[in-house]
């Protein structure tokens, strides 16, 4: 049985996808980065997101089964050579199965290094079983830490449930616990700065990230965002920063010393500086969608084959060749450039 015998359309090349080897794109970059996303609802309704009332959320009958999500991590990590796995949302702590998930992913051999992103809502009680089941990072979603203007951004006055979940994820031993920041177009360059001032006392990592056009309403407009070299520019006033020396591959963040070494912080300029030449990721939605780029216009259906009885070699087959037609770039910066149908939430960080 072939990729097309059952039905997934040929998108790539005339060249056909290697059968075997690492992950790799018509442009010689070589997926090793898996983000997965185990659902599309969220406890939060962050302004730059999703609307107030929320989202049509997808059906559970559409969402990966353990099993069928477990199956698929075993095909990326032994047969594509996946070595990173970050699992994302929405919001992954709504998944009650998240523990159960980590777990299998750390008992696949060669064993993967497993990350977490999370809004930090409910940490606090799961940190210490999330280590215990094999995680081993964390990044927090925090782009504030005034209780009012995170209200605002989030829609929920939940300040206090997150900086638990930091503290909790600190003494989990999830370290070194990163914190993501998208700023508010408005009050963002103060946050920014109280940001760092807080990860730094605190030991955390501050990464901030430059608002992409990913909101559901598509709504987004370049000029209402702040972009990484204002983000610099405003740090600077406050803090000595210099560039890392440890070289930086394919990591999305630029990373600085703060202060003689006082700490790191990170600037992830997805808009202004691509790094597209560098991407290493692949990405599976919670309702079993291969993506090849954040902001790709088409998927890959593996839940369909699997439920339709592909084998492993099948679906190994789709994965690659999904890969293989992958874009140069996320042409954020192209004048013709059209947003996703879906949006961050249904896709996952």
């Amino acid at each position: 049985m072939t990729v097309i015998d059952l039905g997934v359309p040929s998108l790539g090349p005339a060249e056909p996808a290697p059968t075997s080897g690492p992950l790799v794109d018509t442009f010689g970059r070589i997926a090793t980065d898996l983000r997965v996303s185990l659902t599309d609802r969220c406890n939060l309704r962050c302004t730059y997101c999703m609307p107030a009332e929320g989202l049509d959320w997808l059906p559970g009958e559409q969402l990966l089964r353990p099993d069928e999500l477990t199956r698929l991590l075993r095909i990326a990590v032994t047969r594509l050579g996946i070595t990173n796995v970050r699992f994302t949302g929405g919001e992954p702590l709504v998944a009650k199965h998240l523990e159960d998930v980590v777990a299998a992913t750390a008992a696949l051999r060669p064993r993967p290094e497993i990350m977490l992103t999370t809004n930090g809502i409910g940490l606090d009680k799961r940190a210490a079983k999330l280590t215990r089941a094999g995680l081993d990072r964390i990044n927090v979603s925090l782009d504030t830490v005034d209780a009012a203007r995170f209200a605002h951004i989030t829609r929920r006055d939940r300040l206090h449930d997150v900086l638990a979940g930091l503290e909790a994820a600190k003494a989990a031993g999830l370290s070194p616990v990163k914190v993501n920041a998208v700023l508010d177009p408005i009050t963002g360059l103060d946050d920014a700065v109280a940001l760092l001032r807080f990860c730094l006392d605190h030991g955390y990592q501050l990464r901030i990230i430059e608002q992409m056009p990913l909101d559901a309403g598509h709504a987004w407009t370049r000029g209402e965002t702040i972009a990484a070299d204002d983000v610099l520019a405003a740090l600077r006033r406050h803090f000595e920063l210099r560039p890392d020396a440890a070289p930086r591959g394919s990591a999305p963040a630029q990373l600085w010393e703060v202060d003689g070494g006082r700490g790191k912080v990170g600037i992830i300029a997805s808009v202004s500086h691509a790094f597209c030449s560098a991407c290493d990721r692949t990405r599976l939605t919670a309702d079993g969608q291969v993506r090849n780029c954040l902001f790709a216009r088409q998927e890959t259906d593996l839940r369909t084959l699997m439920r339709g009885g592909a084998d492993d070699a099948v679906l190994e087959a789709a994965w690659r060749a999904a890969m293989w037609a992958k874009a140069a770039g996320h042409g954020i910066n192209d004048p013709g450039f059209v947003q996703p149908d879906r949006p961050m939430s249904a896709i996952g960080g």
